[in-house]
């Protein structure tokens, strides 16, 4: 019996050798990833776990009854009527019932089992009956207990054989021989098959194991090269962001060099090869304008093309596009000392850091695009200025000049701050709500002289929010939208409250006349399309709404609350 342990449990070697081919295959990691297959994937494992099982019955000890003598070998052209085999067929057919369930171990056991029942011998039909069964029995198990998989591939494995020792003393004749054959192969064989299921399944588990371990390892090294990378190519690719993206890739690569090109020219080196590699040196190889032009990644093992200085030891390379729009812009090389570092691992992850720096190019690309388009709009609106405004105060200005000179000069001096303001915001973004508030007064005093004794004009305001930041151009046009047309048809005690309070952490600005009001109809159109009236400035509600928002968010959009002939509050949130 201590042979036959020996020999069975060498024979596990083989299992080894097979469960390491096996994860090769695509059809065996659909079976331990999917939960149902489909019928070509089931037909593929039926196939190869019955010829699996078919070398455990030719890899077996042969054992004559009449000797009670092994031979360490199963004759592979048949076995003789007094001969048995000690072997680890069920190994096959319990790892096909338990991963693919009932029909892929029952189809592994009818091949497993009528190839046993062909070789004859002793035992051919209590084995081949026994294969089948096995099959039934793991196929039971298949779904249990998924994460404690290898102690069940154990338990069955042993449960399989043991059901095939009372299948041997209840079938084979004469039950003495039988009783003989189960005392010596039995405990072997329950062993081995035990220990064979749930080592197979040990192996192939483990392989996957750490396979998704490296994929973990590498997509939690490219996610951490996203977060460092993306802040700097946002300003897109140059000099100085080509040289901060290679120092972290080459320490987090760890290769010989990185290098980073435009189309023409070089904008950083970092690594071996730094001191002739500087940055605005044209591109020194062919290889690189190869890549440029193809658009595809290039290994070189040619150490002698990678740079035309003499023993410059930058060693071999892979080569990448970087590409916008599907036009490449530059390239990325890696520079490692020999081949052998350069494995599909590293091929995978510098083919994905191609395509996340270029996926961040692009939207650095766009980002700059949609802000220049932002600036460019917020500029055009903040050069406007209604004619109608600047004709009707210099033709008052023009009354006064000779009545009232004083007062004509004070208006001048609004005016000329008004268009300074004006002027001035074409080239800022941000301003203070200190300057929009001279600016909103200087407009109000020009309004108040030309509505002599008609407007009056109310202030409440928080001195300690004046120096927080707005849009230049935000409140001026709503004080001058209530002066316009909310109060535009009063001929008298025509009332603008102008407030800018703070409430805990915000800051709420809101403009108030006494005017006609507004229907419910017309508020729900303002700031949804643009309003400019033959009276208006042109630039309306629709567009401070619209920059409000793109600076603050959609909480800071303007709100209105109105009755008809009893006024208007036009407000806003920063904060």
């Amino acid at each position: 019996m201590n042979e036959l342990f020996l020999t069975m449990f060498e024979r596990l070697g083989i299992i080894v050798m097979i469960a390491f081919v096996l994860t090769r295959f695509r059809f065996f990691r659909q079976m331990i990833y999917q939960d149902k297959l489909g019928s070509k994937q089931q037909f593929a494992a039926i196939l190869f776990f019955g010829f699996f099982g078919i070398i455990g019955t030719y890899t077996g000890v042969s054992f004559d009854m009449n000797t009670l003598e092994f031979n360490k070998w199963a004759a592979a052209t048949g076995l003789s009527s007094d001969e048995a085999i000690a072997n680890t067929r069920v190994i096959g057919v319990v790892i096909a019932g338990l991963l693919g369930g009932y029909k892929v171990g029952i189809g592994a056991g009818l091949i497993a089992g009528i190839h046993r029942f062909t070789l004859g011998g002793y035992t051919a039909l209590a084995c081949g009956l026994a294969a089948i069964i096995a099959g039934v029995l793991a196929g039971a198990f298949h779904k249990k207990n998924i994460k404690n998989k290898v102690s069940y591939a154990f338990f069955v494995g042993a449960l399989a054989e043991t059901i095939q020792m009372i299948i041997i003393l209840l079938l084979a004749k004469p039950f003495d021989q039988a009783l003989t054959l189960v005392e010596v192969i039995g405990i072997p064989m329950i062993l081995a098959n035990g220990v064979g299921s749930a080592l197979f399944l040990l192996i192939t588990k483990s392989v996957f194991n750490e396979e998704e371990k490296a994929g973990a390892f590498q997509a939690q090294k490219t996610l951490r090269i996203a977060g460092q990378t993306l802040v700097h190519l946002r300003k897109g690719m140059d000099v100085v962001s080509a040289e901060i993206v290679c120092r972290i890739l080459h320490k987090e690569i760890e290769s010989s060099a990185v290098a980073m090109t435009n189309r023409t020219d070089i904008l950083a080196h970092i690594g071996i090869g730094n001191d002739h590699h500087q940055a605005n040196l044209p591109i020194q190889t062919d290889l690189t304008r190869k890549v440029i032009e193809q658009g595809e990644l290039i290994i070189s093992l040619d150490r002698s093309i990678h740079c035309v200085h003499k023993n410059c030891p930058l060693g071999v390379a892979v080569i990448a596009p970087l590409k916008q729009r599907g036009k490449t812009i530059g390239t990325l090389k890696f520079y490692f000392p020999s081949e052998k570092k350069i494995t599909n691992v590293t091929l995978e992850l510098i083919s994905g850091l191609s395509m996340l720096l270029s996926t961040q190019l692009e939207i650095a690309e766009a980002d700059k695009a949609y802000q220049l388009a932002k600036e460019a709009e917020i500029k055009a609106l903040q050069a406007q200025i209604s004619p109608h405004f600047l004709f009707n105060t210099l033709n008052t200005i023009v009354s006064l000049v000779r009545i009232e000179p004083v007062k004509a000069r004070k208006l001048l001096i609004s005016l000329s701050h008004f268009l300074r303001q004006n002027l001035n915001v074409t080239t800022e973004t941000m301003t203070t709500l200190e300057q929009e508030l001279k600016h909103v007064k200087a407009y109000l005093e020009i309004e108040e002289a030309r509505f002599f004794n008609k407007l009056i004009v109310e202030y409440t305001i928080d001195e300690k929010v004046l120096l927080e930041n707005i849009p230049p151009l935000t409140l001026q046009p709503i004080v001058e939208n209530a002066v316009k047309h909310g109060i535009k048809d009063k001929s008298e005690n025509c009332l603008i409250k102008i407030s800018i309070q703070k409430h805990e952490s915000l800051t709420i600005v809101s403009v108030e006349d006494n005017g006609q009001g507004m229907s419910s109809e017309r508020i729900s159109q303002l700031c949804k399309e643009r309003a400019v009236s033959e009276s208006g400035t042109g630039i309306g509600l629709y567009n401070v709404n619209r920059r409000l928002t793109m600076m603050f968010g959609v909480t800071s959009a303007l709100q209105f609350e109105s009755k008809q002939n009893e006024g208007t509050r036009v407000s806003f949130i920063m904060g």
